[in-house]
């Protein structure tokens, strides 16, 4: 193996979850081709000095401010640019369990890739709680549907599907997880990175979108296996991420959907936003209805910046076409009004 690995876990304020996710990344992860780094961003807690006790041999790259997650890889990545000894990065929460073998899968892909159609990997993704359920964040591979609105093979809006086998299949998915990506290095760094504005949630989207403008694939890799904690440094179910949630699916899709239909697209996409803010208000959590109204006056705000994104990408990529990966039907009217919750039940 020539190639290089730098596997990056970016931490903010993760003292606590070093002792139970670090131990199984060192053990999993050591070798002659994999380098694995600490990038923190600019912790308050004592991650740095735990780091430096328990784990002094590992690199760390200390941010001076907290970036968030989109902007902290980029910073990072940078500096490992300027080296220029890695062929591929991953990108690994600071809350994610890894197993024994994890990595040789991901880079035979690459590897025997010898034409890099396959810009991105994503490993096979379960709870860290109940190792038996696939996990949010990724599940068995990223889709997305017309609208904009992410789902997975094996999990869809809150529907977390037992692993039974079901999934083992090496195919393309339209976006890989932040959580544990595996990209080639000059294309992260061609593509300009991670958008440093989504600041945390779908900015890993908004690249694998990129990835696909270039005519390059993304695929799910089954026999590597991950566990992901989730919510590590973020509550699952806070106001803020909510805002981030809403406020960067309609970024998402103002930078990237064909110029046909887009007018109509977002109008509808922000009436279904309307009505998941009344459910909200009905179900008694009015923040959360107000996370939403606030993400489409930043998209108000912020409407000439986020075309002006659009047009860069037309420049770079020409016209902006949908993958065939996307999903052409609405995932909201399968789930919600048809009651398909499986990936295997959605209509075609």
């Amino acid at each position: 193996m020539n190639s290089k690995i730098a596997l990056v876990i970016l931490n903010y304020n993760g003292e606590k979850l070093f002792p139970v996710f670090l131990p199984s990344v060192i053990e999993h992860s050591t070798n002659d081709f994999t380098e694995i780094i600490i990038a923190d961003n600019a912790s308050t807690d004592n991650s740095i000095d735990y780091l430096k006790s328990n784990y002094p041999t590992i690199r760390r790259i200390e941010l001076t401010q907290n970036h968030g997650f989109a902007e902290g890889y980029n910073q990072a990545l940078d500096i490992l640019k300027l080296e220029k000894q890695f062929d591929y990065y991953i990108l690994l929460n600071s809350d994610v369990e890894v197993t024994q073998n994890w990595l040789n899968p991901i880079l035979e892909i690459f590897e025997h890739d010898t034409e890099k159609n396959i810009s991105a990997i994503q490993p096979k993704i379960r709870m860290h709680a109940h190792k038996h359920l696939f996990e949010h964040a990724g599940a068995a591979g990223g889709m997305i549907d017309y609208l904009g609105y992410p789902f997975c093979r094996g999990r869809i809006f809150d529907t977390l599907e037992e692993d039974k086998g079901q999934y083992n299949n090496q195919i393309p998915i339209f976006w890989a997880t932040g959580a544990a990506m595996a990209i080639r290095a000059e294309v992260y760094h061609n593509l300009g990175g991670l958008d440093k504005d989504f600041f945390a949630h779908m900015e890993e989207i908004d690249l694998c979108w990129r990835i696909h403008h270039t005519g390059k694939n993304i695929v799910y890799c089954p026999k590597s296996t991950v566990f992901h904690l989730g919510g590590g440094t973020l509550n699952p179910m806070s106001e803020r991420k909510t805002y981030l949630n809403f406020r960067n699916g309609l970024t998402l899709l103002l930078k990237n959907l064909p110029s046909k239909n887009l007018f109509f697209k977002i109008y509808f996409r922000m009436l279904l936003d309307g009505l998941a803010g009344i459910k909200f208000l009905l179900d008694g959590k009015p923040k959360f209805t107000l996370a939403i109204i606030k993400a489409h006056f930043y998209m108000y705000a912020n409407l000439s910046s986020i075309l002006a994104k659009r047009k860069d990408n037309q420049k770079k990529f020409g016209n902006l076409k949908l993958p065939s990966i996307v999903y052409s039907k609405s995932i909201v009217w399968q789930y919600f009004a048809k009651k398909n919750k499986t990936f295997d039940k959605l209509e075609n």
